[in-house]
């Protein structure tokens, strides 16, 4: 197998070591987002994943409102615990309600469940052992506070009342309690904005963070705070979206899940084009780009089929010519100051 599964050590700030596949599988679309998929489906997905060299799993109560997690359990039940990674995320809990009221959102033919936003001890804690009870486990290697952030809270005040909950509240105490007693490796939050990560690092003790469509062949600009600022303290990124949620895939899909503004479909043209001149598909040159950065420990795209997960593998080991990321920086359209990728694939 290639770089897809290639390993990376990445050390905690308790000295545990996680051994990230570069390549790893984010669980969102197993919680039925956009289209319902049939238990096959989901099954014969992470099969895929597994059978690829992938090692790292990341899922969410949110995805699917316990979907993606109980699919994960069935999925990976015969599997050896310990050689692999699985995350999950504290801060919504599931609640019943009756056929219909659910509000999932993106997700599709969800099970009569509600959220409820918990960022408190006690909500930390019936949110892990709920979705211990959906994964069909023991444990999980990673906990992530979940979109703990303005976008998702629709206010500044609905924010700062939640991030209490996380401090004042307990939640963060519960978070590292499980983590020096081994319960978990890794604690962080798990986001769509950077200024959230910025926050919750310069006032808490994070391992990660699990930084979604912020850090991607459109958007760099954690280069210049958050990334130095996480070297400086050695606490690593997950990258998930890595396609900013499909537009880098499709060009006239979604951004930052909702339809793409015209600025944001120019810019995409414009790497489109330049990729084309190199003989390399857009979202080649997006997977590996965000995999690129050397604090990056996983980038997790998802996938509904095995089809689509495939592709992600098999465009990890293209070989990209570094001519294209010279044009890129050149023209404008990334940072001069971004790491890429070298144009050595493995064996």
């Amino acid at each position: 197998m290639g770089e897809a599964s290639t390993r990376k050590a990445f050390a905690t700030r308790l000295g545990r070591t996680l051994a990230f596949t570069r390549l790893g599988f984010g669980g969102a679309p197993l919680g039925n987002m956009h289209r319902a998929l049939s238990e096959d489906e989901a099954e014969a997905t992470v099969s895929a994943a597994w059978d690829a060299g992938l090692r790292h799993y990341d899922t969410a109560p949110l995805y699917g409102h316990g979907l993606s997690e109980q699919r994960f359990g069935r999925a990976l039940k015969c599997r050896r615990r310990d050689a692999f990674v699985l995350s999950t995320k504290v801060g919504r809990l599931l609640e019943p309600c009756a056929p219909g009221a659910e509000n999932a959102g993106i997700f599709q033919a969800t099970p009569p469940l509600k959220v409820r936003f918990d960022y408190t001890r006690d909500g930390v804690l019936r949110s892990l052992e709920d979705s211990l009870m959906r994964l069909g486990t023991d444990r999980v290697d990673i906990l992530y506070v979940h979109d703990l952030e303005v976008a998702t809270h629709g206010s500044a005040a609905a924010y700062e009342a939640h991030w209490r909950e996380l401090t004042d509240g307990g939640g963060w105490r519960a978070l590292d309690e499980l983590r020096a007693a081994g319960a978990v490796a890794a604690i962080g939050l798990g986001t769509n904005e950077t200024a959230a990560c910025e926050r919750l690092l310069a006032e808490l003790d994070p391992d990660l963070f699990l930084l979604a469509g912020r850090y991607t062949l459109l958007e760099q600009a954690p280069l210049h705070g958050l990334l130095p600022d996480c070297q400086k303290r050695g606490v690593g990124i997950v990258i998930g979206g890595p396609f900013n949620s499909g537009v880098l895939v499709r060009r006239t899909g979604t951004f930052n899940y909702a339809a793409a503004p015209p600025e944001i479909l120019l810019r995409v043209e414009r790497l489109g084009e330049t990729c084309r001149r190199f003989g390399v598909q857009l979202a080649t040159a997006a997977l590996q780009f965000a995999a690129a950065h050397p604090l990056v420990a996983s980038v997790i795209p998802g996938g509904q089929s095995a089809d689509e997960v495939e592709a992600n593998v098999a465009m990890m080991d293209v070989a990209i010519p570094p001519a294209l990321w010279t044009a890129l920086k050149d023209e404008g359209l990334i940072d001069p100051a971004a790491p890429v990728p070298s144009n050595e694939v493995a064996a």
